[in-house]
């Protein structure tokens, strides 16, 4: 079982799919050797084989290039509850029908968003939505998230929006016996009842597994306590709800004598269908289907009165989530749940002397915070320190009383709804008192411990020096767990010598961030848009990218203009970093009095390298030619960041500088548009490498063609990040590299 695993996980990492007669081969080979009992190898080739076939299946299910960005009349259903956002709703939606252009194909799931009068829809309606769609296409940058993995993952082969259409119309309702439905039934009966309480969104999230409502303020909340896993329907709610109905129908059959089947067995089915009907209730999103799969191994081995070992049920579970998904193995949470599974089977299992409820409660928590600590920074970075605190007060809490009660009110509300609204704002407010406690502990300044993610080959020794640490006390020498986990905790990402300089473009869309990273230093130069209320670069790019670095402070932070893709992300890096000095054309529009004018002139070193400020030179006529012009030079090489400087300010720059503007690498100035970069400037800076911060098939249409013929008449190497995700380059030591050439997979666009 477990070389087919890692036959599906190596099968994931390959950053191009072969072609499909080199697929079958893999299988075809997989039977000699296992025939020969060499099982390990063939399960391994049978798994690699398997998640490459899948691969391919799904990635055929693409949206055709020439259909890109054009408007096509589509009929379908409305697969989930819809998202609210700040300009709309965001939903996926199952393409049945192509009305216009005729002949078109669609891939079978798509996600939309409808920005402008979006209409009240609701999950397993179906709709003809005039719609304007793309192929998948996210930031791509070190340490942030993988959104075009996510997409591929849910099979969403294409995104775009409705656009405002007469012919856009609802043709069906929901029929009533979609799972979906049901969701959509809950989520507007939970609304009504806990509308305008500040606890809703976590109590939807309880019940439903519907996250959407949860403000960011809570979220801080929950990762830097460790509790976020409580407030999503995982494996735990789903085992208590199960255990529940188990322990009910058991005790209900064997006291009063109803049943003619032996109670374990119709207790066990009665429990499978509780859990099967909780998980419809979340969506069967990837965490609940792990979470089925082992009750239903566990159900199945008492309905037949085997006596199933903890460990076989988890190795099946393991199976059969990698065979039915082999895309699971990509995501966290699969390898966080299971493995929090086995180390609770570790601390408690074939133990001699039991330790009591609240011993064991103490133990679980412990053995799940500690041997999850080296996952938790290769995927996020960071752990919580009061994790174990939080957990043993909170999981009794929200696990065991509030889950249940949750759940009972929403029973009512399909009942007696003024009873089940009752229920449910008594657990909002127990819920509020619990909050309490969690908010006291992430105010800690010490709660969270950040960390660059180690390198795959030292998770190894630290989980195993987890292990090791955890085991009963008869195992000798358990102190060598602490030096399994050095690599993990030792190996740091490299800085730039002395006299050398990073400089890293990051992929933020339509929008401008970038740091240079000095051998001490870190200067961070624009921060990229704030796009909602919950979502802004700063947060999602900027920060993983400086965490994924080792940067625990930002020495110097320049915002080069007031315009929202370059500044939207700065009032959250201002929070979450401790920033030496700010600088900005306008100062007065940051959320920090130490935020200073950025003007010619100023200058400083650091590590041997030179910073100087080039502009602004005086009103130039427009908030853009007012932008932060920053020079950074070292003994071999040189980078000019321009903001959105254009031919007022280009003009500025030439007259007053000169042949001294010759620079290696130039950050084009306005994304590529064509009131910038001209040739003037272009003659006099010479630059051998041109980067360009620009959006995927952005509406200006950026970079402009006749800036393009301009930057190849100079002889520069061109780099974007629509193409190449973030740019990196260090002068002397290696040259410009896309990370979507370094790092992409096969399911990246390329």
């Amino acid at each position: 079982m477990l070389a087919l695993v890692a036959g599906v996980a190596a099968g994931q990492q390959f950053s191009s799919l072969p072609a499909v007669p080199a697929i079958f081969l893999l299988a075809f080979a997989s039977l000699p050797l296992w025939l020969s009992r060499l099982r390990v190898p063939a399960a391994f080739l049978l798994g690699l084989a398997w998640a490459l076939g899948l691969a391919t299946v799904r990635w055929a299910d693409a949206l055709p290039p020439d259909l890109e960005r054009r408007t096509m009349l589509v009929e379908g259903q409305v697969l989930n509850v819809p998202d609210a956002t700040d300009q709309g709703l965001r939903f996926s939606f199952r393409a049945e029908a192509v009305l216009t252009p005729p002949g078109a194909v669609l891939p079978r799931h798509i996600r939309l968003s409808w920005f402008q009068n979006a209409a009240p829809l609701k999950a397993g309606e179906r709709w003809r939505l005039s719609v304007s769609l793309k192929r998948p296409h996210g930031f791509f940058n070190p340490g942030g998230m993988d959104y075009e993995l996510w997409l591929f993952s849910q099979g969403i082969r294409a995104t775009g929006y409705v656009r405002e259409s007469a012919e856009n119309r609802k043709l069906a309702d929901a029929p009533p016996w979609l799972p979906s439905a049901w969701r959509q039934a809950v989520f507007d009966q939970l609304a009504r009842a806990l509308a305008g309480r500040e606890m809703a969104g976590v109590v939807t999230a309880l019940t439903m597994g519907e996250e959407s409502a949860i403000s960011q303020a809570q979220w801080d909340v929950l990762r830097r306590t460790g509790t976020a896993h409580l407030v999503a329907i995982s494996g735990s709610h789903i085992s208590l709800v199960a255990g529940l109905v188990y322990w009910l129908a058991h005790r209900a059959g064997a006291g009063l004598g109803l049943m003619r089947l032996p109670p374990p067995t119709v207790a066990a089915v009665l429990a499978f269908l509780a859990a099967w009907l909780y998980s419809a209730l979340a969506d069967f999103a990837i965490p609940t289907q792990r979470a089925l799969v082992m009750i239903a191994v566990v159900t199945a081995g008492v309905a037949g009165r085997r006596n199933v070992r903890p460990l076989s049920t988890l190795s099946l579970a393991l199976l059969a989530v990698v065979c039915y998904d082999p895309m699971a193995v990509l995501a966290a949470g699969f390898w966080l749940s299971y493995g929090a599974v086995a180390l609770i089977l570790l601390a408690v299992c074939g133990r001699l002397r039991p330790r009591g409820w609240w011993g064991e409660s103490w133990t679980i928590t412990l053995a799940t915070s500690l041997g999850l600590a080296p996952l938790l920074l290769f995927f996020f970075q960071q752990v919580s320190v009061v994790s174990p605190l939080a957990n043993l007060l909170a999981v009794p809490a929200i696990g065991v009383v509030l889950t249940p009660l949750c759940l009972f009110g929403v029973l009512l509300l399909g009942v007696h709804p003024p009873s089940g609204e009752f229920v449910l704002r008594l657990a909002e407010t127990l819920l509020q008192w619990v909050w309490i406690m969690l908010q006291w502990l992430s105010d800690w300044p010490w709660a969270q411990w950040s960390h660059p993610s180690p390198p795959a080959w030292t998770l190894p020794f630290a989980l195993a020096g987890a292990v090791l640490l955890l085991a009963p006390r008869g195992i000798p020498a358990r102190w060598l767990g602490l030096v399994l986990c050095i690599p993990a905790l030792s190996v740091h990402p490299e800085p730039p010598a002395p006299g050398r300089f990073r400089l890293t473009l990051l992929d933020v869309g339509q929008g401008l961030a970038a740091t240079v990273q000095t051998h001490r230093h870190t200067l961070v130069f624009d921060t990229g848009a704030r796009f909602s209320k919950t979502f802004d670069a700063g947060a999602a790019v900027v920060e993983p990218f400086l965490r994924q670095q080792g940067l625990e402070q930002i020495d110097t932070l320049v915002v080069s203009h007031g315009d929202n893709d370059h500044i939207g992300g700065a009032a959250s890096l201002l929070k979450r970093f401790p920033v030496g000095q700010t600088l900005s054309s306008v100062p007065a529009r940051l959320a920090t009095a130490q935020a200073s004018a950025c003007h010619a002139g100023q200058s400083w070193e650091w590590d041997g390298v030179r910073f100087d400020m080039l502009s602004p030179l005086g009103a130039a006529g427009s908030e853009n030619d007012n932008s932060c012009v920053l020079r950074v030079s070292a003994p071999e090489g040189s980078a000019l960041l321009t903001g959105d400087i254009e031919l007022a300010a280009e003009r500025q720059l030439v007259e007053r500088y000169g042949a001294s503007l010759k620079t290696d690498i130039l950050v084009a100035p306005h994304h590529g548009s064509k009131t910038s970069s001209s040739s003037a400037l272009l003659d006099l800076v010479q630059p051998a490498y041109v980067l360009i911060p620009v959006g995927h098939l952005n509406r200006f249409n950026f970079p402009h063609p006749d800036v393009m013929r301009r930057y190849q008449a100079t002889g520069a190497q061109v780099f974007d990040t629509a193409r190449g995700g973030a740019v990196s380059v260090e002068p002397g030591a290696f040259p410009p590299r896309a990370y979507r050439d370094t790092d992409g997979h096969y399911w990246n666009a390329r």
